[in-house]
């Protein structure tokens, strides 16, 4: 992926999925959010965020994938003609979701360790221990079903040339999440949401 899809990936977290989640976060939710783009011009289709609060089971992937099959199945492009942008790397409900759902790729950009590490949410490594006897997330990544991306790596992989703005507005959004990682912690007592 070239530095300017990069570019148009993270100006999506920037300027839309950014937003949602802070407006999530202020009413108790947790900071993950999704986008579904375009892959010909990486137009945005769909885009939300986790809203737990009204119903444990809509992360930021589930509750993106509900809002995409609540779009006219006439003008809905196809699943296979889409990218998946996730903000931190997909829970195995979420995984199953996208599997389910006929998604060929996600992108994240933040993955399991920094997730649990970073913004303390240990639930996606332990669920993957305990129930599928993963350790340290180490899921199949390239599969039958689909590919998966680490927005990080893909950065990395650019001529050094290329590099300089782009890890600027990653480091940006990534500010971002912990800013908004650090009030979601400092009210999540108060919220309703069972793995909190």
């Amino acid at each position: 992926m070239n530095e300017k899809a990069l570019e148009k990936i993270l100006n999506i977290f920037s300027k839309e999925v950014l937003p949602l989640t802070e407006h999530g976060v202020a009413k108790g939710s947790k900071i993950f959010g999704a986008a579904i783009i375009k892959k010909d011009d990486l137009s945005l289709v769909v885009v939300e965020t986790n809203n737990e609060i009204e119903n444990p089971l809509w992360h930021g992937e589930m509750h993106t994938l509900k809002k995409f099959y609540e779009l006219d199945a006439n003008t809905r492009p196809k699943e296979k003609d889409c990218m998946f942008l996730s903000s931190h790397e997909p829970c195995s409900m979420c995984l199953s979701a996208i599997t389910f759902s006929g998604f060929d790729n996600f992108y994240y950009l933040f993955p399991y360790n920094a997730t649990n590490d970073e913004f303390n949410i240990p639930h996606d490594l332990k669920i993957l221990k305990e129930i599928f006897k993963i350790n340290n997330g180490e899921y199949n990544k390239e599969n039958s079903y689909w590919k998966s991306h680490n927005i990080n790596l893909l950065i990395e992989n650019l001529p050094t040339s290329k590099k300089e703005n782009i890890i600027n507005q990653l480091d940006e959004i990534k500010k971002k999440y912990r800013t908004l990682s650090n009030q979601y912690q400092e009210n999540k007592d108060g919220n309703s949401i069972p793995l909190n």
